[in-house]
Order: C-alpha cells, then sequence, then structure tokens
C-alpha cells in the first residue's frame, strides 16, 4: 500500500518521511524507524496497511478513558513498530516487534467497522502500539467507523507533525495521549525523541479541535517521579490545556530494557494525584494499581461521588447527560448513559477469511 506524508529528497534515490519529527531519510529499501514505513521504488510503502497484531474487546476505562462513553466497550487493535525508543517500553512485544509477517491479522477497514456494530462496541481504538506510524489505515478504519455510526479512539504519544496531525485527529473522536514526562533529558534518553512535539500536539488538540483527550503519565521511580517535575508538568497543563483535562498517574512494572527501577508504589501514584489537584487539575486518576478510591470520578463543584470504578468495573454510574446527579454541574467529557456495563472483560476477537 502506498503511503502518503513524504517528498523525494535532493539525494538520488532518497525520500524523506514527513509524519513525524524524526524525518527519515530513506535510501531505496530502507525502513523508517517506525519499521513499517518502507521506501520502495522511492516510493513510501506501507508494510503494515490492513494488518494487525491482533483484535480485541476491551473496556474503554482500560485506554485509559474515564471520560468518554465509560463503561462501553471498545474494539481495539495495533500493528508492529514505533516511532519512539521508549527503553521502558510496556508493549515492546508488539511496538519493537520485526517479526509482521508472523504477528499480522488481516482486517480492511471495512471490516473493523462491520466488527466493531457486530460486536456492539461502541468505539474502536487505534492502540497496543502508536497508530500515528500507520495513519492512513487508521484514518481510513476511522471513517469506516464513522459510516456505521461507531466512534473512534487513538492511543498515542502524539509524536506526529502537523500535516499528519491534521488530517490523522480529524477523523478521531477522542485519544489518550501519552505525556511520558515532563523533562527533554527523560525525552532524549529514554524514548529517543523529544517533548516539545508532545506539548504542541496536546495545545493544538485544545486550541483547534474538538477531539476528548486524557493524559496518561507512567511515573517511573528515580526518573520522572520527582515533585517538583510532577509540580511542573500540572502547572503547565492548567495553564495550557485547561483544569478539565483528566490526567492518569499509571504504575510503572519492570520491562524491557529498564529493568533496574522498581515497580511503581501506591504512595507515589497518590502524591502525583495530589499535586495535580493542588496545580488546579478537577480530574487526576491512579492506574495499574489497586485503588477505587482514585480511580472513581467525583464532581468538581459538590465532591459528590458521581462513578464508581473498580478497576475497569463500574460500580455506581450517578450522571444525567453528563450532569452530576447531585447538584447538576456539567461534567466535562463526552458521557451516554450506558446500556450495560461491559467491565473488565478482555475478548479476543479473531477475523477469519472465508
Amino acid at each position: 500500500m502506498k503511503g502518503r506524508y513524504w517528498h523525494k529528497s535532493e539525494e538520488p534515490g532518497k525520500i524523506v518521511c514527513d509524519l513525524c519529527p524524526r524525518t527519515c531519510v530513506l535510501k531505496e529499501g530502507d525502513r523508517g524507524f517506525c519499521f513499517v514505513r518502507q521506501n520502495i521504488n522511492q516510493e513510501m510503502i506501507l508494510t503494515t496497511y490492513g494488518r494487525s497484531t491482533g483484535f480485541c474487546i476491551d473496556p474503554i476505562e482500560k485506554k485509559p478513558l474515564n471520560h468518554f462513553l465509560p463503561g462501553s466497550s471498545v474494539l481495539s487493535f495495533g500493528t508492529a513498530g514505533c516511532n519512539l525508543g521508549c527503553r521502558f517500553c510496556q508493549n515492546w512485544t508488539i511496538s519493537k516487534s520485526r517479526e509482521v509477517e508472523l504477528l499480522s491479522e488481516e482486517a480492511s477497514p471495512e471490516e473493523i467497522a462491520a466488527a466493531a456494530v457486530r460486536l456492539n462496541c461502541k468505539s474502536v481504538a487505534f492502540t497496543y502500539n502508536d497508530p500515528v506510524i500507520w495513519a492512513e489505515y487508521a484514518i481510513d478504519a476511522a471513517k469506516a467507523c464513522h459510516e456505521q455510526g461507531i466512534k473512534t479512539v487513538a492511543v498515542t504519544a502524539g509524536y506526529i507533525n502537523p500535516e499528519a496531525r491534521r488530517e490523522f485527529y480529524s477523523v478521531m473522536d477522542a485519544a489518550n495521549v501519552d505525556l511520558k514526562a515532563f523533562s527533554e533529558l527523560f525525552y532524549q534518553h529514554l524514548t529517543l525523541a523529544h517533548l516539545q512535539p508532545v506539548l504542541d500536539t496536546l495545545i493544538w488538540l485544545k486550541k483547534e479541535t474538538d477531539v476528548w483527550f486524557e493524559i496518561t503519565n507512567l511515573v517511573i521511580p528515580q526518573e520522572n517521579d520527582s515533585e517538583d517535575e510532577i509540580a511542573r508538568m500540572c502547572h503547565w497543563i492548567v495553564e495550557n490545556l485547561g483544569p478539565d483535562v483528566p490526567v492518569h498517574f499509571t504504575a510503572f512494572h519492570p520491562d524491557f530494557r529498564l529493568q533496574n527501577r522498581p515497580a511503581t508504589p501506591l504512595s507515589t501514584l497518590l502524591k502525583a494525584r495530589k499535586l495535580a489537584m493542588a496545580a488546579g487539575i478537577r480530574y487526576a486518576y491512579t492506574g495499574n494499581v489497586l485503588d477505587p478510591a482514585s480511580q472513581s470520578t467525583y464532581c468538581h463543584q459538590c465532591r459528590e461521588l458521581v462513578i464508581e470504578r473498580d478497576w475497569f468495573n463500574i460500580n455506581k454510574y450517578a450522571l444525567n447527560d453528563g450532569h452530576c446527579a447531585s447538584c447538576n454541574t456539567l461534567i466535562p467529557g463526552r458521557f451516554v448513559q450506558p446500556e450495560s456495563i461491559w467491565g473488565r472483560k478482555r475478548v479476543p476477537v479473531g477475523f477469519k477469511k472465508e
């Protein structure tokens, strides 16, 4: 499949990828840093278009999104590769995969949309690895989903150039953006990327789109867990994005190439949540730990419990058309009274060809 977001280099036989800030220069046969975009005959070829590492039905809260269709199920899938080089990657078997042929399952955009309808999923999530590197596939699938009345979700690190960003997010209803740290040094050393493009994406989402988005910060001991860094990040969020963007502080578990750090203690996540709320963030959550009180949603006006969560289960839903049932304050988000609660089930889905 031919891709977009590239131009020919001034050097004979080479092309330049314009998708993300890496702007990889590729000679014939070369693949980009992401591994899935390749120069073949001086054109950009998408090696994973229409192919996935697998499909699962998840709770929307697992993305994590707490203010977007809570309680609903989402059809989730990803491909292989990534345009970041995170040493702590929690999905490294997918994002770092070089065995595309062995891992991939075929599904067209139309088949994905039809499956979501058949399985009664309210949305489709482009996740597991970063969908910006397979933007063309995600965009086509999102358009097919919208034709069937299915919402779309991007789970991403936000590392994308402005031209591709406009088209990519124009077909997304919601996003969770992974703000991995609030330090350029962290981004350079632990993700092989840069902080500013991610901040630019967040500001652009807030100011230029209607996409509902939430932020995840994976808190890694001795790397990005200092009170000063977390406080600066939270103040930046309030000043640039406002107080209503939910922030998820999630626990790190030793994995991939960062196994010399301990798992994040709950006390660190609770401290981060407290700092966020002190900075003015109205909806701060903990994740990857058992902590129902800090994973539940409280009205920012009267502090009444409006959504009670236990992991990905919802035990209480006290919203009326998105308003607090106690004081009628509008809770920021995209809420629809759930017909049923999906819970914490994770159901693999196959796409068998006849």
